[in-house]
């Protein structure tokens, strides 16, 4: 398997933006049709305002990705449960780009592109972050509930 594709988990285990992310990453770069699916989904689900800043943050990142990343960035199937190790990369960009950990973000982004163009991939994360999070805005618990600031999480 090429590196950054092994699997590393299960979408199923990570939350729900994090899947989210992961999930409209393949769509957007699976096919044409799938792509289209993943626009719909996203203004579906957002709304107008924040679905079209998710979709060009997503178009972005995807460019960035297409011309500027370090190696190829591996991707399953859009129906696999999987989660590969570039995707589990992209999953913690966005998150921690999210709730506004820039260094964190710039760490995960330098990971996947080159170093000339991490903030811009991270800046862009912190948008595809922020609108994906309010996907299930209403029954998130706080994150420190989630993961105490300073934790060892295995």
């Amino acid at each position: 398997m090429p590196r950054g594709g092994a699997p590393v988990g299960f979408l199923r285990e990570l939350p729900e933006t994090e899947a989210a992310a992961v999930c409209f990453l393949r769509l957007w770069c699976e096919s044409d049709d799938t792509q289209r699916q993943a626009v719909r989904d996203l203004n579906d689900l957002l709304g107008a305002a924040h679905g079209s800043v998710a979709v060009e943050s997503l178009r972005q990142i995807c460019d960035l990705f297409r011309k500027f990343a370090r190696r190829p960035v591996m991707r399953h199937h859009s129906g696999c449960s999987c989660l590969g190790a570039d995707e589990a990369c992209f999953a913690n960009l966005i998150a921690e780009a999210a709730i506004g950990n820039r260094e964190d973000a710039m760490l995960f982004s330098m990971l996947l592109v080159r170093a000339d163009f991490a903030p811009v991939l991270a800046g862009l994360a912190e948008q595809f972050g922020v609108a994906l999070s309010l996907l299930n805005k209403q029954t998130a618990p706080p994150l420190t509930a989630v993961r105490p600031q300073g934790a060892t999480v295995h």
